[in-house]
């Protein structure tokens, strides 16, 4: 019974994980393309992200607006099958879109929504990338009836932003009048960690989840494939058995721990560190007791998150 059991949970707690591993996460704050997505989940992987952008609308004398300044976010969602993507602007009228594409029909499905029109039903487009355009349509009459429809276009795609018009077009397409366009730059990221301060940064991460005993972040911070080698026991394997050994750490509460690297090697998709840690623990008796050691870590890049793949460490006496 013992035995079912923890088989359960192990079976539910990996179903749960799969259920959420291409979800925005802080590795990932924008998600990742699931593998099991149709192919067409690419179509927006360059738009993913956040741009800060200028809207301008047509008004009734044909005239442009001023720029309206807005961010315009992109990401993954439902586990990386879908597209989500909201725009803020200065003015208020914030909107959004979910976007699935859907095989029988070859085709994008956006529904869109807004915060200065709160509808009971979506508006529709649908479409495809064609080219290096990503291009949408919904039927729509113009003011005088003739037959035609709304159609938003993302053209001027690179690593530095894209454009996006909408504009109504008659049914061939020999006609169209823009009424509403948007220029988008990247953000650019300074806080983006080069491979050495994202294994530093693990090493952090790791000392925190420590000093909460939450161990199921720690045994993450694993390769499905790792292995520890802790002091006087054979190796450890596997994400079970490594969650099973630290929080099998009883007895104690961790007051104090710290990682301080020494060297760090990067080599493509692998890197090896060495240095020191240190720590303070609190007993069941309230005496606490300071402790040092050294360690080496093999680390291996899964899905660009450095995660540790053999970890060996062992107390220096005082």
């Amino acid at each position: 019974m013992k035995r079912f059991t923890f088989f359960l949970f192990s079976f539910l707690y990996v179903l749960s994980w799969g259920q959420t591993e291409y979800e925005p996460s802080d590795a990932h704050p924008y998600g990742q393309p699931n593998p099991n997505a149709p192919k067409e989940i690419l179509d927006f992987a360059p738009l993913i992200g956040t741009c800060d952008c200028a809207s301008r609308t047509r008004t009734k004398d044909q005239s442009w607006t001023e720029p309206n300044k807005m961010t315009w976010e992109f990401k993954y969602i439902m586990n990386g099958m879908a597209v989500q993507d909201q725009t803020l602007k200065a003015d208020g009228k914030h909107s959004g879109s979910i976007r699935q594409f859907i095989k029988d029909s070859s085709r994008w499905y956006v529904h869109y929504y807004s915060s200065a029109k709160p509808s009971s039903v979506l508006s529709v487009w649908e479409g495809n990338k064609k080219d290096d355009k990503i291009i949408l349509y919904r039927k729509q009459k113009a003011p005088n009836g003739t037959d035609g429809f709304y159609k938003l276009s993302f053209y001027d795609i690179s690593s530095m932003g894209y454009k996006w018009v909408g504009e109504w077009v008659n049914t061939n397409e020999t006609f169209s009048f823009p009424t509403w366009k948007i220029e988008c730059t990247r953000r650019k990221k300074p806080n983006t960690l080069t491979d050495n301060e994202q294994i530093k940064a693990a090493g952090k991460a790791f000392s925190s989840a420590y000093l909460k005993q939450d161990y199921e972040t720690i045994a993450r911070a694993y390769t499905k494939d790792a292995k520890i080698f802790p002091n006087n026991t054979p190796i450890i394997s596997g994400y079970e058995a490594i969650k099973k050994r630290w929080s099998g750490s009883s007895g104690y509460t961790p007051l104090e721990h710290e990682i301080m690297p020494e060297e760090i090697v990067i080599l493509g998709d692998t890197a090896h560190d060495y240095g020191l840690f240190k720590g303070k623990n609190k007993n069941k008796d309230g005496s606490e007791v300071s402790y040092k050691g050294k360690y080496v870590i093999v680390w291996k890049k899964v899905n660009n998150e450095w995660k540790m793949y053999l970890d060996i460490w062992n107390r220096i006496k005082e």
